[in-house]
């Protein structure tokens, strides 16, 4: 029996709920098997035809919160960790075993070197006022 007197460990704190390590809820993964390139800026919405990811037995319950968070609004990568209070790490690996389940599609922000130079533009307004 422990210091106080219940018979838990001295670690254990009431207000602090289960204690469940990162890597418990990937099974020890640090990527998706897809190895998706995911973003803290990239958009998470839940596919159309993903009526209930509670029925899939394969998913954890923090697989079907994401798809919950989802279904209401798109949600970033930075903000499903927040909202779940997960490391980016365990959210980047959980959203890629959904999109490999197709529960969920990511809409990735466009890189910097793929965006139109803002001098094109001009030339292109310059030229159209021209006309």
């Amino acid at each position: 029996m422990s210091a106080d007197g219940q018979g838990r460990s001295h670690w254990f704190d009431d207000e602090a709920g289960p204690v469940v390590r990162p890597y418990a809820m990937t099974r020890g993964r640090t990527t998706s098997a897809a190895q998706h390139r995911l973003d803290l800026i990239a958009v998470v919405v839940a596919e159309p035809h993903a009526d209930d990811p509670e029925a899939d037995s394969t998913l954890s319950p923090e697989h079907v919160d994401i798809v919950g968070l989802c279904r209401h609004a798109p949600q970033s990568v930075a903000e499903l960790s927040a909202e779940l209070d997960l490391p980016i790490g365990v959210v980047r690996v959980l959203i890629g075993d959904l999109v490999d389940s197709e529960f969920v599609h990511v809409n990735r922000p466009v890189p910097p070197a793929e965006l139109v130079d803002e001098s094109i533009l001009r030339d292109v307004i310059n030229g159209l006022r021209a006309l």
